[in-house]
């Protein structure tokens, strides 16, 4: 019983230390705290959504891939008309169906041909590598935020910090008293503002660090993809120079 009512006080003495920490702070130390926690609710959110992205395009892969190589010609799921929205595979699957179906018909609806040339196939390589620059950068949108917040938002709390810090110096050299009663609050109220930037900038570090390592292996997953799709167009199509 004794314990559990230490533990109580100890949890409200907390709530009142950072209360107290609160109200001492400057109105600029509050602005820099406020501007932090807006950008936390933003950081919060782009990570949210960039591994539920993630999460449901590395699924959707999955799928596709093991359709693809399932497919007995390469324009198989092209000619079906399948769609699969959201998958990066796809995307890049599917332009690169778009530009070799207009190279065998040509113009019109004309049947398709057996064969295009060498020249053609690059078009649809260029094409291909388009898509999967296109794609990645989808995937890499919104990673800015979670390096402006690592980088950004400790110099924010640390200049809150230190404007705090001047301005209690200054009003102790107005005031000509020097105790530790009266330097303590203004003191600990500045250091606030460094305690919210690291508290914004911790988990945008590690957000960040994951979401690049796992956009790196997407973009070697698209580029392998390509590659094997190509290589797949020519041996169907690619006429013998």
């Amino acid at each position: 019983m004794n314990v559990l009512s230490f533990s109580v006080v100890g949890a409200a003495s907390n709530q009142v230390e950072l209360l107290y920490v609160w109200q001492q702070a400057r109105p600029e130390a509050k602005a820099i705290i406020a501007c932090l926690f807006v950008l936390s609710i933003i950081v919060w959110t782009v990570m949210v959504l960039k591994v539920v992205q993630m999460r449901r395009a590395r699924k959707l892969n999955t799928y596709f891939g093991e359709e693809f190589r399932g497919q007995k010609a390469v324009l198989d799921i092209f000619d079906r008309k399948l769609h699969v929205e959201g998958c990066p595979l796809y995307a890049v699957y599917n332009v690169g169906c778009v530009q070799m179906d207009a190279r065998l018909r040509g113009t019109g609806e004309t049947p398709r041909k057996t064969q295009v040339s060498l020249k053609n196939m690059e078009h649809v390589k260029r094409a291909l590598e388009n898509t999967v620059a296109q794609e990645s950068l989808k995937l890499e949108s919104g990673l800015i935020l979670l390096a402006i917040a690592v980088s950004g938002a400790p110099f924010m709390g640390l200049l809150g910090t230190v404007w705090g810090v001047m301005s209690t110096f200054a009003g102790i050299a107005q005031t000509g008293s020097a105790s530790m009663a009266a330097m303590a609050p203004g003191v600990s109220a500045a250091l606030i503002t460094t305690v919210a930037g690291l508290l914004v900038a911790i988990p945008s570090m590690f957000g960040y660090n994951w979401l690049v390592h796992n956009l790196r292996a997407f973009t070697v997953e698209l580029d392998n993809f390509a590659q094997e799709l190509v290589s797949r167009m020519e041996t169907e199509y690619l006429a013998d120079e």
